[in-house]
C-alpha cells in the first residue's frame, strides 16, 4: 500500500468509524428530541447546557454531506432529525431566523440573532438541500439569505455587521463569545456567512447571491487579510478600521482553502489568480509561525509570533486541508509534507481511543484537557468530519 493509500485509508477510518458513530450514538437526545447541550470527556451528560443553533446547523451539515459522500441511510436520518430540530425549535416563527441557542426542552434561552448562528443555518440547509432534495430546505436557505442581506450586509462599506437582536434590531452588546471583542465587525462571522454562501451557490444558481459572494470574497482581499503579514485581521469598526493585532493560526488556514473554495464557485479567472497568491501566501505564515515539531501548529499568535501553543481540535483539522491546498496550489511539497504531519499530530494525540471522537483541546505539552466538552455549543463534528471529506477528495476519492 502506497503511502497515500495509507493516508486515505486512515481518513476513511476515523471519519466512519470513529466520528460520525460517536455523533449518533452519544449526541441524540431521545427523550427530549434533538440533540444534548453537552457531554464531557468522560460522557457525562449535561442538558443544562443550552443546545445552540450553531451546532446544530454544523450537525446538519456534517451528516448531509457524509450522506452525500458516504451514502449510508443511518447518516441521512441524522440530518433529517438535525434539519427537523433546527427547523422546529431554533426557528423564530414571528420574525424568522434562528434564537442562538434554546434549553432542553426546546425554549428560548437567548433569543439574539447572532449573524455567525445564520450563517450555519443557511450552510447545513443548503447542504441538506443536496442530498435531501427537500424543497422547504432550500426556502430556509434563501429566507436566512435574505435577512443576512436585510439585517447585516454594509452596503457603504461591504461586509457584514456582526449580529441582530431577535426583532432584528441593533445589538447591544455584539460579541460572539466571551473571548472576543465588542465589536461591529469581525473575520470570524464574515468568513462563516462566506462558507455558507458558497454552499448556497450550489444549489441556488442566481445572479444576486453570486454577485454579494464575490464582493465578500474581495472584501476578505482588500480589507480582511493583510498583505503585509499573510494573517486575517480579526476585529474591526464599520469601516474596517482593525481593533487588535491577535493573530488567529487556525483561522488563517482554514480561511486560506475556504477562500480557494469560493472563488472556484465564482468562475471569474482574475479572482482565482488573486485569492490563490492570498491563500499561499495566509499557508507560508502559518507554516513559518505555528507549526511545531511534533507536526500540530499552536492557536494564537501576535505581532512577534505564538503566544499559545495549546492544540485545539478545530485549528488542526483546518491545517491539514489548509496546507494541502497551497500544495496543490504551489506544487511545494513542504505543504505536502506539513498536511501530512499534522494528520500524524491528531491521530496520535488528538483521537481518543477510549471513547470516540477527538479530544478538543490539548496543553502545549499534549495533555488533554479533561473540562473541555466533547460535544457542546462550539464543540461539533464539522470540523473533524469535514477535514477528513476534503482530504479524501483531494487524495482521490471522489467528493
Amino acid at each position: 500500500m502506497s503511502d497515500t493509500q495509507k493516508f486515505l485509508e486512515e481518513l476513511k477510518a476515523d471519519v466512519a468509524g470513529n466520528v460520525l458513530p460517536f455523533w449518533m450514538k452519544y449526541a441524540v437526545d431521545a427523550e427530549n428530541g434533538g440533540f444534548h447541550g453537552a457531554v464531557t470527556n468522560d460522557l457525562q451528560v449535561l442538558d443544562d447546557v443550552p443546545r445552540s443553533a450553531v451546532l446544530c446547523g454544523r450537525i446538519l451539515w456534517t451528516f448531509s454531506a457524509a450522506h452525500r459522500i458516504l451514502g449510508g441511510k443511518e447518516y441521512l436520518e441524522m440530518a433529517r432529525r438535525a434539519f427537523d430540530y433546527l427547523t422546529g425549535v431554533f426557528w423564530d416563527p414571528e420574525y424568522g431566523g434562528l434564537y442562538w441557542d434554546v434549553n432542553a426542552r426546546g425554549q428560548p434561552v437567548f433569543d439574539r440573532k447572532h449573524h455567525y448562528a445564520q450563517a450555519f443555518g443557511l450552510y447545513g440547509l443548503s447542504e441538506f438541500c443536496r442530498v435531501a432534495k427537500e424543497p422547504q430546505s432550500l426556502k430556509l436557505a434563501q429566507s436566512l439569505f435574505e435577512l443576512l442581506e436585510m439585517h447585516g450586509f454594509d452596503p457603504k462599506h461591504g461586509g457584514y455587521i456582526e449580529g441582530s437582536s431577535r426583532k432584528w434590531e441593533t445589538l447591544a452588546d455584539m460579541r460572539l463569545s466571551e473571548i472576543d471583542l465588542d465589536c461591529r465587525k469581525s473575520m470570524n462571522t464574515n468568513l462563516h456567512i462566506l462558507e455558507a454562501y458558497t454552499n448556497l451557490l450550489r444549489v441556488w444558481d442566481d445572479p444576486r447571491p453570486k454577485a454579494q459572494h464575490k464582493a465578500l470574497i474581495e472584501t476578505f482581499l482588500d480589507r480582511i487579510v493583510d498583505p503585509a503579514r499573510g494573517h486575517f485581521r480579526l476585529f474591526f469598526d464599520d469601516a474596517w478600521n482593525p481593533l487588535s493585532t491577535v493573530v488567529s493560526y487556525g483561522h488563517d488556514i482554514e480561511g486560506s482553502w475556504l477562500l480557494w473554495e469560493a472563488a472556484g464557485v465564482q468562475g471569474d479567472a482574475a479572482l482565482s489568480e488573486r485569492v490563490r497568491e492570498a491563500a499561499v501566501r495566509m499557508a507560508e505564515a502559518v507554516l513559518r509561525e505555528a507549526l511545531e515539531p511534533n507536526g500540530g501548529i499552536a492557536y494564537e499568535g501576535g505581532p512577534l509570533g505564538p503566544v499559545n501553543s495549546e492544540k485545539i481540535w478545530w485549528a488542526q483539522a483546518e491545517a491539514m486541508v489548509g496546507f494541502h491546498n497551497a500544495f496543490q496550489l504551489s506544487g511545494r511539497s513542504e505543504f505536502a509534507d506539513a498536511a501530512r504531519g499534522v494528520w500524524e499530530f491528531i491521530r496520535d494525540r488528538m483521537i481518543d481511543r477510549e471513547n470516540g471522537e477527538w479530544f478538543k483541546r490539548l496543553s502545549r505539552d499534549g495533555k488533554p484537557d479533561p473540562g473541555h466538552y466533547k460535544i457542546g455549543p462550539w464543540d461539533c463534528p464539522y470540523h473533524s468530519a469535514r477535514a477528513c471529506f476534503e482530504m479524501m477528495a483531494r487524495l482521490g476519492e471522489k467528493k
